[in-house]
């Protein structure tokens, strides 16, 4: 596991999620963004790492997506390829899947608390990536989401 910061693409997991979205037809982008927000979503047990990581690397890019959100485009280690517009439910499985991410038995959140103590940069980076997603014009900070 490679992490060097708390943004949705600042570890090597989503910069692989990305690198795999800029392989594949602009066509087929938006189901594998679906694929990794419903992997966390319906994962009961314990969510491991990487599905945490490609489940805040999708929320981020519907995050991105959300009208008002434009300054949320991918900058850095996220996809070079455009994504296209996604379909408004996306806005609702994104928040799950942070939520989800968030919540017990997920290795990401464990990590980042073992490592910073407790609450810390990583859980602000995900409540700023939840607030953009659930209230685009109450959004407080921006974050990084791509190259």
């Amino acid at each position: 596991m490679g992490t060097w910061d708390v943004e949705p693409f600042d570890n090597d997991d989503a910069a692989d999620f990305a690198d795999d979205l800029d392989d594949v037809p602009e066509s087929e982008r938006p189901e594998m963004i679906r694929a990794a927000l419903v992997a966390a979503i319906d994962n009961d047990g314990y969510l491991d790492y990487d599905e945490g990581a490609h489940a805040v690397a999708a929320a981020a890019l519907v995050a991105a997506g959300v009208p008002g959100n434009e300054g949320l485009s991918p900058r850095h280690h996220g996809p070079k390829q455009p994504i296209p517009a996604l379909p408004k439910d996306f806005v609702d499985l994104a928040i799950r899947a942070v939520d989800r991410v968030m919540a017990d038995k997920s290795e990401l959140r464990e990590l980042w608390e073992e490592g910073s103590g407790g609450e810390g940069p990583w859980h602000s980076s995900m409540h700023r990536l939840r607030a953009a997603l659930a209230d685009p014009e109450g959004r407080i900070a921006v974050f990084e989401v791509g190259r």
